[in-house]
């Protein structure tokens, strides 16, 4: 167990120091290569803020455990809209002005759906995966060309350039993403190794370690993304990298674990675990939306969010469900 524990925190660690690295490194190539600050900060911010995600479903399901790469996809959006948004409100209220993510809110939950459909058969064949595949690089098109329309002076596009490094030369950008993306899988491998090793010890499915351990480790770069945000008061980075990491988490995240090879989908992610999505996703943009005047999420209900999300660990840790079933 200590050893798995330190695989675990160590490959933790790793992970979110490798992919600040991939997401600075990329940001700055990108500057210096004279592309868009919007389209950096919707497309290579939020794909790196995911990579963690992205890397470690891979690497879990290439070994055989693709319980752990699709508690770690529902697990991270529930971290994210729960844990994240939650607690980021309680430090400082959030405030939702830009349009850009209005549209990107209902495409969420129009791609939640679409998801929740493919496993109602209680599996994601590979067609399935090539195809959420399919719809993550449609979505990226799309957020170029929007971004490309976007005028300078667009909330979210000035917030989002504050963020990218300035004073970074292209040869020391493309050492760190070129270091990033080399320990990227090499701290995957050492999470998943002592994700699946806690998981034999406690007696526990990979998808219970995946929805809880791993999903929390790997939102801790959109839980610092937040948080700073939310402090330098730039509210739409804040909930606009939490949405995008959603979007990446469904299409990217199950998409390459099922082009991998097939998922069963257990019966319980189903019940529990899509519902909880769908709550959290729909409170949050029920809190946002300027139907009753500017959109917030205030201190109570960042309250409400984290208890939701307590509630939910609380209850996958004493469900009979969570449980390895020993042979017979």
């Amino acid at each position: 167990m200590v050893v798995d524990l330190i695989q675990l925190i160590g490959g933790f660690l790793l992970l979110v120091w490798a992919a600040d690295r991939l997401v600075a490194g990329a940001s700055a190539t990108a500057r210096n290569l004279g592309v868009s600050p919007l389209i950096i900060g919707l497309v290579i911010v939020g794909f790196g803020t995911s990579a963690p995600e992205l890397v470690v479903s891979a690497v879990a399901t290439t070994r055989g455990n693709a319980g752990l790469a699709v508690g770690n996809a529902i697990g991270s959006n529930i971290a994210n809209m729960g844990l994240i948004l939650g607690f980021t409100a309680l430090v400082y209220p959030l405030r939702l002005e830009s349009s850009t993510l209005k549209r990107e809110y209902p495409l969420l939950l129009l791609v939640m759906l679409i998801t929740l459909l493919m496993c109602l058969n209680m599996q994601l064949s590979r067609l399935e995966g090539y195809l959420l595949l399919l719809a993550l690089f449609a979505l990226i098109a799309w957020l170029i060309r929007f971004g490309l329309s976007r005028p300078a002076n667009d909330p979210f596009a000035q917030e989002l350039e504050a963020e990218i490094p300035t004073d970074m030369p292209t040869k020391v950008a493309v050492f760190w993403l070129v270091v990033s993306l080399i320990a990227l899988p090499a701290s995957s491998h050492f999470l998943v190794e002592g994700a699946i090793g806690i998981a034999s010890q406690l007696g526990v499915t990979d998808t219970v370690i995946g929805l809880t351990v791993v999903a929390f480790g790997t939102s801790l770069p959109e839980l610092a993304t937040a948080i700073t945000s939310a402090i330098r008061k730039e509210d739409d980075i804040a909930i606009g990298n939490i949405i995008g990491s959603n979007l990446f988490n469904l299409l990217g995240v199950l998409g390459i674990a099922a082009s991998i090879r097939p998922i069963e989908i257990q019966s319980m992610v189903l019940a529990r675990d899509f519902p909880v999505m769908f709550l959290l996703t729909g409170l949050v943009f029920l809190l946002a939306s300027d139907f009753r005047g500017p959109g917030r999420i205030g201190r109570g209900a960042g309250a409400l969010l984290l208890l939701i999300f307590i509630i939910y660990q609380a209850v996958i840790w004493m469900g009979p469900d969570s449980f390895v079933t020993p042979a017979a």
